[in-house]
């Protein structure tokens, strides 16, 4: 059975790479709250909805992207 595209592109990623590339989903991620606001402000309630849904899992995506990404820094920090 082929593996997925995204594990394949996971794996080929080397080690030292992985904390850039989470602080750029953080940045995209940002990015969305920006429009969910946006959207959450729009007149009518399925935007509204709409809105505050994208918010809240933008949300979750970024507070989830900073914790690894401390994670993933603490472990480069050298131990006394």
């Amino acid at each position: 059975m082929p593996r997925p595209l995204s594990v394949e592109i996971i794996t080929k990623v080397p080690p030292l790479l992985h904390t850039p590339l989470m602080s750029g989903s953080n940045a995209i991620s940002g990015i969305t709250i920006i429009g969910a606001l946006l959207s959450v402000a729009a007149e009518g309630p399925l935007s509204t909805m709409l809105g505050f849904l994208a918010l809240v899992l933008a949300t979750v995506n970024v507070v989830g992207g900073f914790l690894v990404t401390h994670r993933m820094v603490g472990m480069f920090k050298k131990r006394d």
